[in-house]
């Protein structure tokens, strides 16, 4: 039965995650396994300074289909992403971020939705659980990059997704900052992408900080975005 299953390949970027990056590598690795079939774990470290490439070093013995990839140096989400997604081996592509702010367990919820008529399943936080201002801005986010944007999704903002990888052979991503949700959604529904939606827990962050809300990070995705989408229409 399990030679019939999709082979998947799970990754998680991390950042200075030194406190949940272990937790969610453990949990992949054992959902995988009681699924059966082929799968691979990649943690993309994007230059921590914090003790999680140790740690990760130590989780490779313990984990034999833990594949690690160091950046030399910080080159943002978007770099951390197009690191997964490009190496990304297997028929399947999931990925959610190393803070522990989504429940990897939920990939479970998932997979039954990627029927053969769905490419990706995208999900929807159910409540955001951050500070009120960020909740509020995510929010005005959210609007604007639906309607800017002509994205067909509720929630581009929920790093917690399954894609076909077929798909992701069909398009190139760009993106160094967090606009990449942006562009690899679009991009995915300009390639005739079937996307269904479903609702996920989003909790609060119990270690360390964002990495977005400081004015360097906004304006580099702002700038990104501008020539994102000056790229989707000429």
């Amino acid at each position: 039965m399990a030679k019939n299953l999709a082979s998947i390949s799970v990754f998680f970027p991390c950042y200075n995650d030194e406190w949940t990056i272990g937790g969610l590598v453990r949990t992949a690795d054992k959902i995988l396994k009681r699924r059966g079939g082929k799968y691979e774990i990649m943690v993309i470290d994007d230059g921590s300074t914090d003790g999680s490439r140790q740690l990760l070093k130590k989780l490779a013995k313990e984990f034999s289909r833990l594949r690690l990839i160091f950046h030399r140096g910080n080159k943002g989400y978007g770099g951390a992403l197009r690191s997964g997604l490009g190496r990304a081996k297997y028929d399947l592509v999931f990925y959610t971020d190393g803070d522990g702010q989504y429940d990897v367990s939920e990939l479970e919820l998932m997979l039954p939705l990627l029927t053969d008529d769905i490419d990706v399943v995208n999900g929807i936080k159910m409540f955001r659980n951050d500070p009120w201002y960020r909740v509020v801005i995510g929010n005005i986010y959210n609007f604007f990059v639906r309607n800017v944007f002509g994205i067909d999704i509720f929630d581009t903002d929920c790093d917690f997704r399954l894609i076909r990888n077929s798909l992701m052979k069909r398009i190139s991503l760009k993106c160094d900052s967090g606009a990449i949700c942006v562009e690899l959604v679009r991009k995915l529904q300009d390639a005739d992408a079937r996307f269904r939606q479903v609702s996920v827990h989003h909790y609060s962050r119990r270690y360390g900080n964002s990495q977005f809300f400081n004015w360097r990070r906004i304006l580099t995705t702002g700038f990104e975005l501008a020539k994102l989408r000056v790229e989707l229409t000429y």
